[in-house]
């Protein structure tokens, strides 16, 4: 009996703490959706209710084991993709973050100085506690408060002539600044006054005023009118017969554009020209490093095989070892021997021929200079593969081949490049996909640049598409595009998606 009730007593407390995890999801949901974070909500909602249901429910028991895994995927891969892609279709940028009411919220804040001005006066009285003197220049009325603290949100006070004694200097107004700006000063006729400088109190009033039917905004100061643009995502200014006026208001707003940033792409002159140019030198630069470092590696795992060879594994282990120093150090190394004035690369071929190369400065060397450091980077990996390939091919073969007067290019030719070339090939198609992205080698040694000109983004001559949507999104001068960087990064996960499918193919995998 007492069994059956601590099994009721356990049953019972698993669904009430389900049902607590499903309040507090639903709390967590209702407060983002309020916040105009729509996909963190959906996300909160998926993962929490999915948890309590797979948890709960015994034929979904079998989930538990996975439930995890899957929730992972979710966050780190399915989410960030899923919202890459939705930002390229906002018009998300450096002026555009805010939603339409934090927007509006931030600009209904703004106050501007009106009415009378007051100059101000600060005396020290007991206990770390002031008064406060404000005195109007035109009327000679001049208003004290009671003793107060500094920490005071709101100070009232009330028109008594000046107190006696010393008064503060500069020095403790300019300490207490912070503070002094916090305090709304409170006048008998309840006008509310805040530091203005550090000599003077002023009255503040908002600068916007919202009309929420007409979706107007009214500059109290000027008198202008703005009218929420949802085609711009900004306020813009409207004469009066409401036609739209070029000036607006910052920030924007974040408002859907569907797919204008793709149609920018390919239509604006200055993103698709240096668009085109980098993607045909990101599939190039991705293409060339694989036939340099496959051709490279390959070459040296057969000389390194080679039976006559003496001290092979030193040679092995001086041919690998660019493999196991850090990347990043090694592109650092490159790029200080690559320096156009005090490199050793350049200090040679001066020597040699008189000639100092300007490697980051033109184009063209630049982009040499970026595939001899990939080069160099990537031949260890396909010679290491090589090198276990060479292993698997029977001996027979070459021995058939002695036989027959092969010559040792016909032996490389015939029997060894064809049969490293099957198995390297899905590597080889890996390879491609990774340098496609390779943000790294091109952010270290070149930073994109020589840059581009004549181009309305950030672009450069040896940028690669990752590079180039990095700097739309956070090189921009005030102006980071992040939904044209997301559509750039849309179209790159496409082709990557492609390479991979392609891969799978070459493999012979099923989906």
């Amino acid at each position: 009996m007492s069994t059956v009730t601590q099994s009721q007593s356990t049953h019972w407390l698993k669904y009430l703490i389900a049902g607590l995890v499903l309040l507090f999801d639903f709390y967590l949901v209702g407060l983002m959706y309020l916040q105009g974070e729509y996909l963190f909500a959906i996300l909160t909602l998926v993962i929490l209710t999915s948890g309590v249901y797979v948890f709960t429910n015994k034929n979904a028991y079998a989930w538990r084991y996975v439930y995890p895994g899957i929730m992972g995927m979710t966050i780190f891969i399915l989410f960030p993709l899923v919202a890459t892609i939705a930002i390229a279709f906002t018009n998300y940028s450096g002026s555009n973050q805010l939603s339409f009411e934090r927007a509006l919220s931030v600009l209904t804040e703004q106050r501007y100085f009106a009415g009378d001005k007051y100059n101000f006066k600060l005396y020290p009285q007991a206990d770390d506690q002031y008064k406060i003197v404000l005195t109007n220049p035109v009327t000679a009325q001049t208003f004290v408060s009671e003793n107060i603290a500094l920490k005071a949100a709101e100070v009232p006070v009330s028109e008594q002539a000046e107190p006696t004694g010393e008064v503060a200097p500069l020095k403790i107004i300019t300490q207490n600044r912070s503070a002094l700006q916090a305090i709304k000063v409170i006048l008998p006729n309840n006008n509310e006054l805040t530091m203005s400088s550090l000599r003077q109190f002023s009255e503040q009033k908002a600068r916007y005023q919202f009309d929420k039917e007409n979706n107007i905004l009214r500059n109290n100061e000027n008198g202008k009118l703005y009218k929420a643009n949802n085609e711009i995502g900004f306020f813009q200014a409207i004469n009066e017969s409401g036609d739209w006026l070029n000036e607006t208001l910052e920030p924007g707003y974040t408002v859907s554009s569907g797919f204008h940033n793709f149609v920018k792409i390919f239509t604006d002159k200055g993103i698709q020209k240096p668009f085109v140019q980098i993607f045909i030198w990101t599939v190039v630069f991705s293409l060339l490093t694989v036939v340099f470092t496959v051709i490279l590696g390959m070459v040296l795992a057969c000389l390194v095989q080679w039976e006559a060879l003496k001290g092979k594994a030193v040679y092995r282990l001086l041919l690998i070892l660019p493999y196991a120093v850090p990347s990043f150090i090694s592109i650092l190394i490159f790029k200080g021997l690559f320096n156009q004035s005090f490199g050793e690369i350049n200090m040679i071929l001066n020597q040699l021929f008189g000639i100092s190369p300007e490697w980051f400065n033109d184009p063209f060397l630049a982009k040499v200079m970026i595939l001899i450091v990939n080069t160099w980077l990537g031949y260890p990996y396909m010679m290491i593969l090589c090198m276990g390939l060479l292993k698997a091919i029977p001996s027979d073969l070459y021995e058939a081949s002695a036989m027959d007067g092969a010559s040792t290019w016909q032996n490389f030719s015939k029997i060894t490049f064809p049969l490293l070339l099957k198995p390297l090939t899905p590597l080889m198609i890996a390879s491609f996909a990774f340098n496609f992205n390779n943000f790294v080698l091109i952010q270290l040694l070149t930073n994109g640049r020589p840059d581009m000109i004549g181009t309305t983004t950030p672009a450069g001559y040896t940028d690669l598409l990752v590079s180039y949507t990095y700097r739309i999104a956070f090189e921009g001068s005030g102006t980071q595009d992040f939904g044209l960087a997301a559509a750039i990064a849309t179209i790159i996960f496409l082709l990557v998606g492609g390479l991979a499918l392609l891969n799978i193919k070459a493999t012979k995998m099923e989906l």
